[in-house]
Protein backbone atom coordinates (compact mmCIF):
# COMPACT_ATOMS: atom_id res chain seq x y z
CA UNK A 1 0.00 0.00 0.00
CA UNK A 2 3.09 2.43 1.15
CA UNK A 3 4.46 1.64 -2.38
CA UNK A 4 0.90 2.34 -4.44
CA UNK A 5 0.83 5.34 -2.34
CA UNK A 6 4.25 6.60 -3.64
CA UNK A 7 4.06 5.73 -7.27
CA UNK A 8 0.45 7.44 -7.42
CA UNK A 9 2.09 10.90 -6.06
CA UNK A 10 5.30 10.42 -8.15
CA UNK A 11 3.17 9.99 -10.84
CA UNK A 12 0.83 13.52 -9.62
CA UNK A 13 4.40 15.35 -9.37
CA UNK A 14 5.40 14.31 -12.72
CA UNK A 15 2.35 16.14 -14.60
CA UNK A 16 2.84 18.90 -16.77
CA UNK A 17 0.70 21.64 -16.45
CA UNK A 18 0.54 24.28 -18.77
CA UNK A 19 -2.52 27.12 -18.08
CA UNK A 20 -3.45 30.58 -18.64
CA UNK A 21 -4.87 33.45 -15.65
CA UNK A 22 -6.11 36.77 -15.83
CA UNK A 23 -6.12 39.69 -13.67
CA UNK A 24 -9.91 40.06 -14.29
CA UNK A 25 -12.63 38.38 -16.28
CA UNK A 26 -14.71 41.51 -16.14
CA UNK A 27 -13.23 45.19 -16.80
CA UNK A 28 -14.00 48.89 -18.04
CA UNK A 29 -12.43 49.87 -21.68
CA UNK A 30 -10.74 52.55 -19.93
CA UNK A 31 -8.80 49.69 -17.85
CA UNK A 32 -6.04 47.12 -18.22
CA UNK A 33 -5.98 43.49 -18.53
CA UNK A 34 -3.06 41.25 -17.60
CA UNK A 35 -3.05 37.77 -18.60
CA UNK A 36 -0.14 35.05 -17.51
CA UNK A 37 0.68 32.02 -19.79
CA UNK A 38 2.74 29.96 -16.84
CA UNK A 39 4.52 26.11 -17.18
CA UNK A 40 5.89 23.60 -14.44
CA UNK A 41 8.62 22.83 -16.82
CA UNK A 42 10.56 24.59 -19.58
CA UNK A 43 9.59 24.57 -23.04
CA UNK A 44 10.27 25.50 -26.17
CA UNK A 45 8.20 27.67 -29.53
CA UNK A 46 5.94 29.41 -27.27
CA UNK A 47 3.09 30.77 -29.15
CA UNK A 48 0.53 33.33 -27.65
CA UNK A 49 -2.71 33.90 -29.01
CA UNK A 50 -3.59 36.53 -31.80
CA UNK A 51 -5.48 38.66 -28.98
CA UNK A 52 -7.73 40.00 -31.24
CA UNK A 53 -10.07 42.79 -30.47
CA UNK A 54 -7.13 43.58 -27.96
CA UNK A 55 -4.25 45.75 -28.15
CA UNK A 56 -1.13 44.77 -26.47
CA UNK A 57 0.23 47.36 -24.56
CA UNK A 58 3.46 45.67 -22.87
CA UNK A 59 4.87 42.57 -22.65
CA UNK A 60 5.84 39.78 -23.01
CA UNK A 61 7.57 39.93 -20.07
CA UNK A 62 9.21 36.68 -18.68
CA UNK A 63 9.45 34.92 -14.77
CA UNK A 64 10.89 31.82 -13.97
CA UNK A 65 10.88 30.93 -10.28
CA UNK A 66 13.12 27.72 -8.99
CA UNK A 67 13.12 26.53 -5.65
CA UNK A 68 13.65 23.46 -3.48
CA UNK A 69 11.97 23.08 -0.23
CA UNK A 70 12.44 19.89 2.08
CA UNK A 71 14.67 18.37 -0.74
CA UNK A 72 11.32 18.76 -3.23
CA UNK A 73 12.50 20.97 -5.99
CA UNK A 74 9.41 23.77 -7.65
CA UNK A 75 9.64 25.22 -10.82
CA UNK A 76 7.71 27.91 -12.87
CA UNK A 77 8.13 29.88 -15.79
CA UNK A 78 5.55 32.25 -16.71
CA UNK A 79 4.83 34.44 -20.13
CA UNK A 80 3.17 37.92 -19.42
CA UNK A 81 1.06 40.17 -21.16
CA UNK A 82 -0.65 43.46 -20.80
CA UNK A 83 -3.78 43.80 -23.12
CA UNK A 84 -6.15 47.21 -23.43
CA UNK A 85 -9.47 46.03 -24.98
CA UNK A 86 -10.47 48.20 -28.29
CA UNK A 87 -14.39 48.01 -28.04
CA UNK A 88 -17.17 46.79 -25.56
CA UNK A 89 -18.07 43.29 -25.82
CA UNK A 90 -17.71 40.24 -25.00
CA UNK A 91 -14.31 38.48 -26.49
CA UNK A 92 -12.42 35.32 -25.79
CA UNK A 93 -8.32 34.46 -24.93
CA UNK A 94 -7.74 32.10 -27.44
CA UNK A 95 -5.61 29.41 -26.46
CA UNK A 96 -1.76 29.41 -26.31
CA UNK A 97 0.40 26.88 -27.12
CA UNK A 98 3.91 25.45 -26.29
CA UNK A 99 6.15 22.21 -26.81
CA UNK A 100 7.63 20.33 -23.74
CA UNK A 101 9.54 17.00 -23.92
CA UNK A 102 8.58 17.05 -27.64
CA UNK A 103 4.59 17.39 -26.92
CA UNK A 104 2.35 20.26 -27.92
CA UNK A 105 0.59 21.41 -24.88
CA UNK A 106 -2.39 24.16 -25.30
CA UNK A 107 -3.89 26.26 -22.28
CA UNK A 108 -7.91 26.78 -22.49
CA UNK A 109 -9.88 29.90 -23.81
CA UNK A 110 -11.15 32.66 -21.42
CA UNK A 111 -14.19 34.60 -21.26
CA UNK A 112 -13.47 38.34 -21.24
CA UNK A 113 -16.18 40.95 -20.63
CA UNK A 114 -15.59 44.43 -21.46
CA UNK A 115 -18.16 47.47 -20.60
CA UNK A 116 -18.44 51.33 -20.77
CA UNK A 117 -15.55 52.99 -18.82
CA UNK A 118 -15.47 53.10 -15.08
CA UNK A 119 -14.56 56.09 -13.04
CA UNK A 120 -11.36 54.98 -10.69
CA UNK A 121 -10.92 55.20 -7.30
CA UNK A 122 -8.11 58.09 -6.44
CA UNK A 123 -5.88 55.61 -4.32
CA UNK A 124 -2.85 57.44 -3.63
CA UNK A 125 -0.74 53.85 -3.40
CA UNK A 126 -1.99 52.78 -6.64
CA UNK A 127 0.77 52.89 -9.45
CA UNK A 128 -1.89 53.30 -11.73
CA UNK A 129 -3.13 56.43 -10.14
CA UNK A 130 0.36 57.77 -9.56
CA UNK A 131 1.97 57.21 -12.91
CA UNK A 132 -1.35 59.01 -14.23
CA UNK A 133 -0.46 61.97 -11.69
CA UNK A 134 3.17 61.87 -12.92
CA UNK A 135 3.39 61.56 -16.60
CA UNK A 136 2.13 64.61 -19.37
CA UNK A 137 2.84 64.41 -23.05
CA UNK A 138 2.27 67.73 -24.26
CA UNK A 139 2.73 70.09 -27.68
CA UNK A 140 4.24 73.17 -27.34
CA UNK A 141 4.65 75.51 -30.31
CA UNK A 142 6.85 78.44 -31.38
CA UNK A 143 4.36 80.50 -32.99
CA UNK A 144 0.58 80.12 -32.44
CA UNK A 145 -0.11 83.18 -34.92
CA UNK A 146 2.32 82.74 -37.72
CA UNK A 147 1.65 84.33 -41.62
CA UNK A 148 0.94 82.30 -44.81
CA UNK A 149 3.99 79.86 -45.55
CA UNK A 150 5.68 81.35 -42.48
CA UNK A 151 7.51 78.69 -40.03
CA UNK A 152 6.64 77.10 -37.36
CA UNK A 153 8.20 74.29 -34.89
CA UNK A 154 6.40 71.89 -32.56
CA UNK A 155 8.31 70.24 -29.44
CA UNK A 156 6.19 67.24 -28.07
CA UNK A 157 7.36 66.82 -24.36
CA UNK A 158 7.11 63.69 -21.95
CA UNK A 159 7.23 65.28 -18.70
CA UNK A 160 7.06 62.66 -15.69
CA UNK A 161 7.84 63.52 -11.86
CA UNK A 162 11.73 62.87 -10.41
CA UNK A 163 10.43 59.63 -8.16
CA UNK A 164 8.86 57.83 -11.56
CA UNK A 165 11.44 56.68 -14.63
CA UNK A 166 9.95 55.88 -18.09
CA UNK A 167 11.28 52.53 -19.61
CA UNK A 168 10.25 53.04 -23.28
CA UNK A 169 7.86 54.50 -25.48
CA UNK A 170 5.39 54.10 -28.75
CA UNK A 171 3.65 55.83 -30.82
CA UNK A 172 0.05 54.70 -31.19
CA UNK A 173 -1.35 57.67 -33.32
CA UNK A 174 0.47 59.44 -35.89
CA UNK A 175 -1.40 63.44 -36.32
CA UNK A 176 -2.36 64.09 -39.77
CA UNK A 177 -1.63 67.78 -40.03
CA UNK A 178 -3.91 68.70 -42.67
CA UNK A 179 -3.32 72.32 -44.59
CA UNK A 180 0.17 72.20 -43.56
CA UNK A 181 3.33 71.55 -44.99
CA UNK A 182 5.38 69.10 -42.47
CA UNK A 183 8.44 67.62 -41.96
CA UNK A 184 9.74 65.36 -38.86
CA UNK A 185 13.06 66.74 -37.21
CA UNK A 186 15.04 63.17 -36.61
CA UNK A 187 16.18 62.97 -33.13
CA UNK A 188 19.17 60.66 -32.21
CA UNK A 189 19.54 60.65 -28.89
CA UNK A 190 17.03 60.78 -26.28
CA UNK A 191 18.17 62.87 -23.29
CA UNK A 192 16.47 63.94 -19.90
CA UNK A 193 16.21 67.39 -19.21
CA UNK A 194 15.01 69.43 -16.23
CA UNK A 195 12.59 71.92 -16.89
CA UNK A 196 8.84 73.16 -14.94
CA UNK A 197 5.04 71.79 -15.99
CA UNK A 198 2.18 73.46 -14.00
CA UNK A 199 5.11 75.37 -11.49
CA UNK A 200 6.34 71.78 -10.76
CA UNK A 201 9.88 70.83 -11.25
CA UNK A 202 9.49 67.36 -13.79
CA UNK A 203 11.82 66.01 -15.84
CA UNK A 204 10.92 65.72 -19.18
CA UNK A 205 12.41 63.79 -22.94
CA UNK A 206 12.03 65.09 -26.32
CA UNK A 207 9.66 62.59 -28.15
CA UNK A 208 9.15 64.19 -31.42
CA UNK A 209 9.83 67.72 -33.55
CA UNK A 210 7.99 68.91 -36.47
CA UNK A 211 8.27 71.85 -38.77
CA UNK A 212 4.60 73.18 -40.01
CA UNK A 213 4.06 75.87 -43.20
CA UNK A 214 1.04 76.45 -43.11
CA UNK A 215 -0.91 76.12 -46.10
CA UNK A 216 -4.08 77.92 -45.30
CA UNK A 217 -5.37 81.55 -44.16
CA UNK A 218 -7.59 81.23 -41.24
CA UNK A 219 -7.89 79.13 -37.66
CA UNK A 220 -6.52 75.89 -38.12
CA UNK A 221 -6.17 72.20 -36.21
CA UNK A 222 -3.72 70.19 -35.22
CA UNK A 223 -4.76 66.74 -34.22
CA UNK A 224 -3.74 65.12 -30.97
CA UNK A 225 -0.02 62.82 -30.70
CA UNK A 226 -0.50 59.68 -28.52
CA UNK A 227 2.17 57.63 -27.42
CA UNK A 228 1.94 54.49 -24.83
CA UNK A 229 4.73 54.79 -22.20
CA UNK A 230 5.69 52.26 -19.94
CA UNK A 231 6.09 54.12 -16.83
CA UNK A 232 8.10 52.76 -13.23
CA UNK A 233 6.62 54.12 -10.29
CA UNK A 234 8.32 53.40 -6.47
CA UNK A 235 5.72 51.35 -4.19
CA UNK A 236 5.16 50.82 -0.53
CA UNK A 237 7.29 47.61 -0.15
CA UNK A 238 11.20 47.52 0.18
CA UNK A 239 13.85 45.00 -0.01
CA UNK A 240 16.24 43.44 2.10
CA UNK A 241 17.66 46.73 1.86
CA UNK A 242 15.87 49.19 2.42
CA UNK A 243 15.48 49.99 -1.11
CA UNK A 244 12.12 50.75 -2.49
CA UNK A 245 10.24 48.13 -5.05
CA UNK A 246 9.40 49.73 -8.30
CA UNK A 247 6.17 48.66 -10.60
CA UNK A 248 6.08 49.00 -13.76
CA UNK A 249 2.69 50.78 -15.39
CA UNK A 250 1.74 50.68 -18.75
CA UNK A 251 -0.30 54.29 -19.29
CA UNK A 252 -1.45 56.03 -22.67
CA UNK A 253 -0.57 59.18 -22.62
CA UNK A 254 -2.44 62.44 -25.22
CA UNK A 255 -1.57 66.24 -25.61
CA UNK A 256 -4.80 68.08 -26.61
CA UNK A 257 -6.10 69.86 -29.16
CA UNK A 258 -3.60 72.92 -30.60
CA UNK A 259 -5.29 75.54 -32.77
CA UNK A 260 -2.94 77.82 -34.97
CA UNK A 261 -4.76 81.02 -36.40
CA UNK A 262 -2.54 81.79 -39.61
CA UNK A 263 -2.50 85.34 -40.71
CA UNK A 264 -3.00 85.98 -44.56
CA UNK A 265 0.40 87.75 -46.29
CA UNK A 266 -0.63 91.93 -46.74
CA UNK A 267 -1.95 92.78 -49.91
CA UNK A 268 -0.56 96.93 -49.69
CA UNK A 269 3.12 96.68 -51.88
CA UNK A 270 2.38 92.82 -52.98
CA UNK A 271 4.88 93.25 -56.00
CA UNK A 272 3.23 91.75 -59.44
CA UNK A 273 5.98 88.91 -59.62
CA UNK A 274 5.14 87.46 -56.21
CA UNK A 275 5.10 84.10 -56.46
CA UNK A 276 4.65 83.32 -52.26
CA UNK A 277 8.50 83.53 -51.21
CA UNK A 278 8.42 84.33 -47.25
CA UNK A 279 11.85 84.75 -45.52
CA UNK A 280 14.69 86.13 -46.07
CA UNK A 281 16.76 85.78 -49.67
CA UNK A 282 19.39 86.17 -51.98
CA UNK A 283 19.27 85.89 -55.44
CA UNK A 284 21.31 86.01 -58.84
CA UNK A 285 21.44 85.15 -62.36
CA UNK A 286 25.04 83.22 -63.05
CA UNK A 287 26.42 82.20 -66.69
CA UNK A 288 29.40 79.99 -66.80
CA UNK A 289 30.33 81.72 -69.87
CA UNK A 290 30.91 85.61 -71.51
CA UNK A 291 31.80 84.64 -74.70
CA UNK A 292 31.70 82.03 -77.66
CA UNK A 293 31.54 80.82 -80.40
CA UNK A 294 27.86 79.79 -82.54
CA UNK A 295 26.55 76.10 -81.72
CA UNK A 296 28.57 76.31 -78.72
CA UNK A 297 26.29 75.67 -74.93
CA UNK A 298 26.54 77.68 -72.21
CA UNK A 299 24.54 77.91 -68.65
CA UNK A 300 22.53 80.36 -67.08
CA UNK A 301 21.81 79.38 -63.16
CA UNK A 302 19.20 81.46 -61.90
CA UNK A 303 19.56 81.10 -57.78
CA UNK A 304 18.11 81.79 -54.67
CA UNK A 305 19.23 81.03 -51.42
CA UNK A 306 18.87 81.97 -47.65
CA UNK A 307 15.96 80.94 -44.98
CA UNK A 308 12.12 80.38 -45.59
CA UNK A 309 9.94 78.05 -47.39
CA UNK A 310 12.27 77.15 -50.23
CA UNK A 311 10.11 74.37 -51.70
CA UNK A 312 7.15 76.17 -51.67
CA UNK A 313 7.21 78.79 -54.60
CA UNK A 314 8.76 78.69 -58.19
CA UNK A 315 11.29 80.41 -59.21
CA UNK A 316 11.13 83.56 -61.80
CA UNK A 317 11.54 82.21 -65.40
CA UNK A 318 14.13 83.68 -67.76
CA UNK A 319 13.51 85.81 -71.09
CA UNK A 320 16.16 85.86 -73.36
CA UNK A 321 16.56 87.34 -77.04
CA UNK A 322 14.70 85.29 -80.11
CA UNK A 323 18.38 83.94 -81.81
CA UNK A 324 19.00 82.27 -78.03
CA UNK A 325 17.72 78.86 -78.39
CA UNK A 326 16.98 77.73 -74.68
CA UNK A 327 15.81 74.72 -73.29
CA UNK A 328 13.80 73.24 -70.34
CA UNK A 329 15.51 74.34 -66.89
CA UNK A 330 16.78 71.85 -65.04
CA UNK A 331 15.91 72.20 -61.31
CA UNK A 332 17.86 71.68 -58.62
CA UNK A 333 17.66 71.89 -54.95
CA UNK A 334 19.87 71.40 -51.72
CA UNK A 335 18.21 72.41 -48.50
CA UNK A 336 17.91 71.64 -45.34
CA UNK A 337 14.90 71.42 -42.59
CA UNK A 338 16.26 72.52 -39.44
CA UNK A 339 14.10 73.47 -35.74
CA UNK A 340 14.15 77.43 -37.46
CA UNK A 341 12.22 76.32 -40.81
CA UNK A 342 14.15 75.19 -44.18
CA UNK A 343 17.66 76.72 -44.83
CA UNK A 344 19.63 75.87 -48.52
CA UNK A 345 19.52 76.75 -52.23
CA UNK A 346 17.84 76.33 -55.40
CA UNK A 347 18.61 76.47 -58.61
CA UNK A 348 17.13 76.72 -62.36
CA UNK A 349 19.64 75.94 -64.85
CA UNK A 350 18.95 76.63 -68.37
CA UNK A 351 21.28 75.37 -71.34
CA UNK A 352 21.29 78.11 -73.99
CA UNK A 353 22.82 77.86 -77.60
CA UNK A 354 23.47 80.63 -79.57
CA UNK A 355 22.86 80.44 -83.72
CA UNK A 356 24.55 83.56 -85.11
CA UNK A 357 27.31 85.37 -84.10
CA UNK A 358 26.29 89.12 -82.35
CA UNK A 359 26.26 90.62 -78.62
CA UNK A 360 23.46 89.44 -76.51
CA UNK A 361 22.25 91.10 -73.79
CA UNK A 362 20.29 89.30 -70.92
CA UNK A 363 17.58 91.02 -69.41
CA UNK A 364 17.73 91.94 -65.85
CA UNK A 365 15.17 89.24 -63.64
CA UNK A 366 13.87 89.93 -60.63
CA UNK A 367 12.25 88.06 -57.15
CA UNK A 368 10.23 89.18 -54.72
CA UNK A 369 9.58 87.87 -51.38
CA UNK A 370 7.95 88.69 -48.02
CA UNK A 371 10.70 89.62 -45.19
CA UNK A 372 8.99 88.26 -42.10
CA UNK A 373 11.63 90.89 -39.92
CA UNK A 374 10.19 94.13 -41.28
CA UNK A 375 6.59 92.79 -42.29
CA UNK A 376 7.27 94.34 -45.90
CA UNK A 377 7.60 92.96 -49.59
CA UNK A 378 11.50 93.46 -50.73
CA UNK A 379 11.93 92.81 -54.73
CA UNK A 380 15.98 91.70 -55.74
CA UNK A 381 16.87 92.54 -59.04
CA UNK A 382 19.81 90.30 -61.00
CA UNK A 383 22.84 92.31 -62.61
CA UNK A 384 22.48 92.57 -66.71
CA UNK A 385 24.59 90.04 -68.35
CA UNK A 386 25.86 90.38 -71.54
CA UNK A 387 26.78 87.20 -74.00
CA UNK A 388 28.90 87.51 -76.50
CA UNK A 389 28.88 85.20 -79.76
CA UNK A 390 32.68 86.39 -81.67
CA UNK A 391 32.40 83.19 -84.52
CA UNK A 392 29.48 81.18 -86.53
CA UNK A 393 26.98 82.83 -89.19
CA UNK A 394 25.27 86.12 -89.55
CA UNK A 395 21.63 87.07 -88.40
CA UNK A 396 20.20 88.15 -92.01
CA UNK A 397 16.55 88.23 -89.94
CA UNK A 398 15.03 91.77 -88.92
CA UNK A 399 16.30 91.06 -85.67
CA UNK A 400 19.67 90.97 -86.04
CA UNK A 401 20.58 93.47 -83.91
CA UNK A 402 19.90 91.55 -81.04
CA UNK A 403 16.92 93.15 -79.56
CA UNK A 404 15.26 91.28 -76.62
CA UNK A 405 12.28 89.68 -77.53
CA UNK A 406 10.68 86.98 -75.38
CA UNK A 407 11.77 83.55 -76.72
CA UNK A 408 10.18 80.17 -76.59
CA UNK A 409 11.61 77.58 -74.65
CA UNK A 410 12.30 74.28 -76.24
CA UNK A 411 11.52 70.91 -74.89
CA UNK A 412 14.36 69.24 -73.68
CA UNK A 413 13.47 66.61 -76.97
CA UNK A 414 16.96 66.52 -79.41
CA UNK A 415 18.35 68.83 -76.86
CA UNK A 416 21.50 69.10 -78.13
CA UNK A 417 20.71 68.98 -81.92
CA UNK A 418 23.00 71.77 -82.87
CA UNK A 419 26.21 69.89 -81.34
CA UNK A 420 28.71 68.52 -83.99
CA UNK A 421 27.79 64.31 -83.60
CA UNK A 422 30.25 62.52 -86.17
CA UNK A 423 32.04 59.44 -84.77
CA UNK A 424 34.91 58.07 -85.31
CA UNK A 425 34.30 54.19 -84.68
CA UNK A 426 36.45 51.42 -85.78
CA UNK A 427 35.76 47.31 -85.79
CA UNK A 428 36.47 45.27 -83.20
CA UNK A 429 38.31 42.15 -83.90
CA UNK A 430 37.88 39.16 -81.49
CA UNK A 431 39.44 35.82 -81.36
CA UNK A 432 37.42 32.77 -81.82
CA UNK A 433 35.88 31.37 -78.42
CA UNK A 434 36.27 27.52 -79.63
CA UNK A 435 39.12 25.96 -78.08
CA UNK A 436 40.28 29.54 -76.80
CA UNK A 437 41.89 29.24 -72.70
CA UNK A 438 37.97 30.46 -71.66
CA UNK A 439 36.52 27.40 -73.33
CA UNK A 440 38.65 24.49 -72.21
CA UNK A 441 38.38 26.49 -68.31
CA UNK A 442 34.48 26.21 -68.47
CA UNK A 443 34.89 22.37 -70.20
CA UNK A 444 36.43 20.94 -67.07
CA UNK A 445 35.57 23.13 -64.29
CA UNK A 446 32.52 20.50 -63.75
CA UNK A 447 34.84 18.00 -63.70
CA UNK A 448 36.92 19.41 -61.27
CA UNK A 449 34.57 20.48 -58.53
CA UNK A 450 33.47 16.99 -58.49
CA UNK A 451 36.14 15.72 -55.90
CA UNK A 452 35.34 18.98 -53.97
CA UNK A 453 31.29 18.10 -54.25
CA UNK A 454 31.52 14.15 -52.80
CA UNK A 455 34.12 15.35 -50.04
CA UNK A 456 31.11 18.44 -48.87
CA UNK A 457 28.15 15.56 -49.14
CA UNK A 458 30.06 13.11 -46.68
CA UNK A 459 31.06 16.13 -44.45
CA UNK A 460 27.70 17.06 -44.02
CA UNK A 461 26.44 13.39 -43.65
CA UNK A 462 28.82 12.77 -40.79
CA UNK A 463 28.04 15.67 -39.13
CA UNK A 464 24.19 14.92 -39.90
CA UNK A 465 24.87 11.40 -37.90
CA UNK A 466 26.42 13.41 -34.83
CA UNK A 467 23.39 14.03 -32.69
CA UNK A 468 25.22 14.77 -29.52
CA UNK A 469 27.42 17.17 -31.66
CA UNK A 470 24.75 18.69 -33.48
CA UNK A 471 22.70 19.72 -29.94
CA UNK A 472 26.11 21.04 -28.75
CA UNK A 473 26.41 22.63 -31.36
CA UNK A 474 23.27 24.32 -31.64
CA UNK A 475 23.51 25.74 -28.22
CA UNK A 476 26.30 26.93 -28.62
CA UNK A 477 25.00 28.83 -31.12
CA UNK A 478 21.78 30.31 -28.79
CA UNK A 479 24.04 31.26 -26.30
CA UNK A 480 26.61 33.43 -28.86
CA UNK A 481 22.54 34.47 -30.33
CA UNK A 482 21.16 35.90 -27.01
CA UNK A 483 24.35 37.52 -25.74
CA UNK A 484 23.81 39.60 -29.22
CA UNK A 485 20.21 39.84 -28.65
CA UNK A 486 21.15 41.19 -25.14
CA UNK A 487 23.25 43.73 -26.33
CA UNK A 488 20.78 45.11 -28.89
CA UNK A 489 18.22 45.50 -25.79
CA UNK A 490 21.02 47.68 -23.88
CA UNK A 491 18.34 50.36 -22.08
CA UNK A 492 15.42 47.90 -22.25
CA UNK A 493 15.99 45.99 -18.68
CA UNK A 494 13.53 43.24 -18.78
CA UNK A 495 14.40 42.39 -22.50
CA UNK A 496 17.98 42.49 -21.78
CA UNK A 497 18.00 40.03 -18.80
CA UNK A 498 15.54 37.83 -20.19
CA UNK A 499 18.52 37.34 -23.24
CA UNK A 500 21.01 37.31 -20.74
CA UNK A 501 19.74 34.68 -18.81
CA UNK A 502 19.02 32.28 -22.05
CA UNK A 503 22.68 32.96 -23.21
CA UNK A 504 23.61 31.59 -19.66
CA UNK A 505 21.36 28.57 -19.39
CA UNK A 506 21.92 27.71 -23.40
CA UNK A 507 26.02 27.45 -22.61
CA UNK A 508 25.47 25.46 -19.54
CA UNK A 509 23.32 23.05 -21.88
CA UNK A 510 25.87 22.74 -24.45
CA UNK A 511 28.69 22.26 -21.82
CA UNK A 512 26.93 19.68 -19.35
CA UNK A 513 24.00 18.27 -21.55
CA UNK A 514 21.51 19.22 -19.21
CA UNK A 515 17.95 20.41 -19.36
CA UNK A 516 17.05 23.57 -18.95
CA UNK A 517 14.45 22.22 -16.19
CA UNK A 518 17.18 20.98 -13.69
CA UNK A 519 18.87 24.60 -13.78
CA UNK A 520 18.99 26.33 -10.41
CA UNK A 521 21.72 28.54 -8.52
CA UNK A 522 22.46 25.22 -6.12
CA UNK A 523 23.05 22.84 -8.72
CA UNK A 524 24.58 24.91 -11.07
CA UNK A 525 27.40 25.74 -8.67
CA UNK A 526 27.56 22.34 -7.89
CA UNK A 527 28.61 21.36 -10.85
CA UNK A 528 30.97 23.97 -11.44
CA UNK A 529 33.01 22.78 -8.05
CA UNK A 530 32.78 19.13 -9.40
CA UNK A 531 34.23 20.52 -12.53
CA UNK A 532 37.02 22.30 -10.20
CA UNK A 533 36.54 25.72 -11.57
CA UNK A 534 37.92 28.06 -9.63
CA UNK A 535 36.36 30.11 -7.23
CA UNK A 536 36.06 33.67 -8.99
CA UNK A 537 34.84 32.61 -11.84
CA UNK A 538 32.02 30.60 -10.19
CA UNK A 539 31.19 33.20 -8.38
CA UNK A 540 30.81 35.06 -11.48
CA UNK A 541 28.74 33.10 -13.11
CA UNK A 542 26.30 32.77 -9.84
CA UNK A 543 26.27 36.29 -9.66
CA UNK A 544 25.31 37.10 -12.99
CA UNK A 545 22.15 34.52 -12.67
CA UNK A 546 21.31 37.03 -9.47
CA UNK A 547 21.64 40.13 -11.33
CA UNK A 548 19.00 38.51 -13.94
CA UNK A 549 16.62 37.59 -11.08
CA UNK A 550 16.84 40.68 -9.13
CA UNK A 551 16.65 43.05 -12.37
CA UNK A 552 13.05 43.04 -12.08
CA UNK A 553 12.57 44.83 -8.65
CA UNK A 554 15.88 46.97 -9.30
CA UNK A 555 16.13 50.16 -11.12
CA UNK A 556 19.48 49.65 -13.11
CA UNK A 557 20.96 52.13 -16.15
CA UNK A 558 22.17 51.57 -19.18
CA UNK A 559 25.48 51.18 -17.80
CA UNK A 560 24.79 48.57 -15.59
CA UNK A 561 23.58 46.41 -18.31
CA UNK A 562 26.78 46.90 -20.57
CA UNK A 563 28.60 45.55 -17.33
CA UNK A 564 26.59 42.90 -16.52
CA UNK A 565 27.09 42.01 -20.83
CA UNK A 566 30.98 42.46 -20.64
CA UNK A 567 30.73 40.29 -17.20
CA UNK A 568 29.23 37.62 -18.90
CA UNK A 569 31.42 37.54 -22.12
CA UNK A 570 34.55 37.10 -19.50
CA UNK A 571 32.96 34.76 -17.32
CA UNK A 572 32.12 32.38 -20.53
CA UNK A 573 35.81 32.51 -21.75
CA UNK A 574 36.80 31.75 -18.86
CA UNK A 575 35.07 29.03 -18.39
CA UNK A 576 35.73 27.81 -22.24
CA UNK A 577 39.07 27.25 -20.57
CA UNK A 578 38.70 25.61 -17.35
CA UNK A 579 36.34 23.01 -18.89
CA UNK A 580 38.20 22.35 -22.26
Amino acid sequence: MLLYTFLISGFVSAQISFTAKVSKKQLGINERLRVDFTMNKDGDDFEPPNFENFTVVGGPSQSINNSWVNGVRSFSKSYSYFLAPQKRGTFVIGQATIKIDGETYKTLPINITVSAAIDKPKNPNDPNYIASQSTHLVAEISNAKPYLNEAIYIVYKLYFSPGTGIQNSRELDKPRYSDFWSQNIEIKDFKIEQGTYKGENYNYVILKKMVLYPQKVGKLNIEPLAYDIAVEVPTQRRDIFGRLFRSTVNRTVATGNLTIRVKPLPEAGKPADFSGAVGDFDFKLESNKQTLKATEALELKVIVSGKGNLKLFKLPKLVLPSALEVYEPEHFEKVLTRASGMHGTIIDTYTVVPNYQGSYPIPNMSFSYFDLKTKRYKTITSERLVINVDEGPMNTSNNSSGAIVENVITPNLNQFSSFKTTTNLKPIHSKPFFKSNLFWLLLLTPFLLIPFTVFMVRNRMTRALDVTGNKIRKTNRLARKYLSVAKKSLGQKEQFYDALERALHNYLKSKFRLETSEFNKEKIEEILQNKKVNRSTLEGFISLLKACELARYTPLSTVDMQNDLDKASKVINALDKQLN
